[in-house]
């Protein structure tokens, strides 16, 4: 016995939402079984060839960005950094779609889109509060801040969702405190959400 692959994505919707009309999916929620995305639904169907039958596009996976650096050495901050206030990374972990400037440890948006981003910077053997931010075209969005006296080392830890256009740029800057002693172990990396 043979199923259409109509009549079996007809089940998958049944089995998912329920009956027509019970409740309907926005334009960007993905139709998930078992950890698999199947297809995004598309408010306008009417963009779509006109052979398809059940009025929904499937977007292509083709869009896929995502970086994670790491400080990895306990360097002292260069002439550059100690002018700019950017906090650099020294190796890369990921950078699927390769957004992510190693040079100048800034993020660059392929595409209009929310994307989230986390940071974690670390202190070390400094008795002083220090202020990091994400910064998004020269505008500080999201902060963080690491102050207390007695620790050895301590992190200035974030992470929030930001709506960027394509070709905007981010990247982390200490506003407040310095570096000195190093930053090891310190992370940042982004990812896109979804596209808008």
């Amino acid at each position: 016995m043979s199923v259409s692959p109509t009549l079996f994505l007809g089940l998958i919707l049944f089995l998912q939402f329920g009956p027509p009309g019970a409740r309907a999916q926005n334009d960007t929620e993905p139709i998930v079984l078992e950890g698999k995305c199947l297809v995004v639904c598309d408010s306008t169907p009417s963009s779509e060839p006109s052979g398809n039958a059940l009025g929904m596009s499937v977007r292509s996976g083709t869009g896929r960005v995502a970086f994670s650096a790491v400080r990895n050495t306990n360097h002292e901050p260069s002439e550059m950094s100690n002018r700019t206030m950017t906090i650099y990374f020294d190796q890369i972990l990921v950078n699927v779609g390769s957004h992510f400037d190693p040079a100048r440890s800034i993020f660059v948006a392929p595409r209009t889109g929310v994307y989230s981003f986390c940071f974690n910077v670390v202190k070390v053997y400094n008795r002083q509060t220090i202020q990091v931010s994400l910064v998004l075209n020269g505008h500080p969005i999201i902060s963080a801040f690491a102050g207390d006296q007695d620790v050895t080392r301590e992190a200035a830890t974030n992470a929030g969702l930001v709506t960027m256009e394509r070709g905007d740029k981010a990247y982390l800057k200490l506003e407040r405190g310095n570096l000195m002693g190093g930053w090891k172990y310190s992370t940042f990396s982004g990812f896109l959400v979804f596209p808008l």
